[in-house]
């Protein structure tokens, strides 16, 4: 079994290379012609050379520039500086898919005309966006980063847009996150000035009251009543009279003083705490922190990135010369069926080897 086996591969191996011998000439004229083929086809005339830039960046933590260096409760210098996690990065993703830094990109370099799609043309949006999208990658690397790929036919646009697409998040996100600071600020602020002119009418009518004599209201009672058992036991009637007008005075506005300096107590704990509220929110609303890390910036690429002409003359080869071995072999299977066909024909082993010879 092992013996025909072995006489099996050998009559199929030779047959095999006498049939490339056989058509060698065709096979060698139609690989000359992919090779030039395949040449022509992959040059700048037809596919133009594309450059490649990229930018490798992180996320920042998402807190608030006030929750990371306002709150005591916080270690400051290490929440500054801590990267964003999974959470974080797929937020970085979708703020560079987002139309705000698109359309910039593409009102900056004005990428319709530098992609040859006229404004007039039917669906120019949509070829438009759909090239952006072609051309311009962002994807999640193993270690959480974001890298932005920019392919263009210039190297120093390509690297240009990467820049500014990274640049573009900052401010982006930043806007984004600032419309809401200014929200919160403004309510705030509200509270915080209506609060300031509750506290001002309170300190104004206790000033009010401290003019009518009352500036203690537990003390002065004490002292009075104290004094008016002297002025008693001494039979001073004048005395007595005035301690009684001063008493009477306490007893009319003491209750609304003990009220009032008692409110304006608990308003200015509040004042100092929203105060604390308003100085956060103010800084989240005026002032702005790097949203990323930057980890490669782009630069110019010297060479191109596609197409790959030694791939596409490889594989142009291959697919050549096998296809060329399919219809060879299909031509001399369907001239082999009609001798057969022929009437007398006695075609056998030996006659093939003969034919093969």
């Amino acid at each position: 079994m092992r013996e025909d086996l072995d006489v099996s591969n050998d009559f199929n191996s030779l047959t095999l290379f006498y049939f490339l011998n056989r058509w060698r000439k065709p096979m060698a004229l139609i690989l000359v012609l992919a090779l030039v083929a395949s040449f022509v086809f992959s040059s700048p005339w037809f596919i133009k050379p594309m450059f490649k830039s990229v930018v490798i960046m992180y996320p920042v933590s998402t807190s608030g520039i006030s929750k990371v260096l306002l709150n005591e409760a916080n270690s400051p210098l290490q929440d500054v500086m801590e990267f964003g996690a999974e959470e974080q990065t797929e937020q970085m993703i979708q703020i560079l898919n987002s139309n705000l830094i698109r359309d910039k990109i593409i009102s900056k370099y004005d990428l319709m005309r530098h992609y040859g799609i006229e404004k007039s043309s039917r669906r120019a949006l949509t070829r438009l966006y759909d090239e952006y999208t072609a051309n311009i990658e962002f994807r999640r690397t193993e270690n959480m980063a974001i890298k932005i790929t920019v392919y263009d036919t210039d190297p120093v646009i390509a690297a240009d847009i990467a820049n500014d697409i990274s640049m573009l998040y900052d401010s982006t996100k930043t806007i984004m996150q600032r419309e809401r600071a200014l929200q919160a600020y403004h309510i705030v602020e509200g509270e915080y000035t209506k609060l300031q002119s509750e506290i001002k009418a309170m300190e104004d009518s206790l000033t009010e009251l401290r003019k009518l004599g009352v500036y203690d209201y537990e003390t002065q009672s004490e002292m009075m009543n104290q004094q008016l058992a002297i002025e008693i036991a001494k039979a001073n009637k004048e005395g007595i009279k005035a301690l009684e007008d001063k008493l009477h005075v306490l007893a009319l506005y003491g209750g609304a003083y003990v009220s009032l300096r008692n409110q304006l107590e608990y308003e200015k704990k509040q004042l100092s705490f929203i105060k604390a509220r308003y100085d956060q929110a103010l800084v989240d609303a005026t002032q702005s922190l790097p949203q990323k890390f930057v980890v490669n910036t782009a630069y110019p690429a010297e060479e191109k990135s596609y197409p790959i002409r030694w791939l596409i003359v490889l594989f142009t080869m291959l697919s050549t010369f096998m296809l060329a071995v399919v219809v060879a072999a299909g031509i001399e299977r369907f001239t082999l069926d009609n001798e057969k066909k022929k009437p007398g024909s006695q075609l056998s082993m030996k006659h093939i080897h003969v034919k093969i010879y």
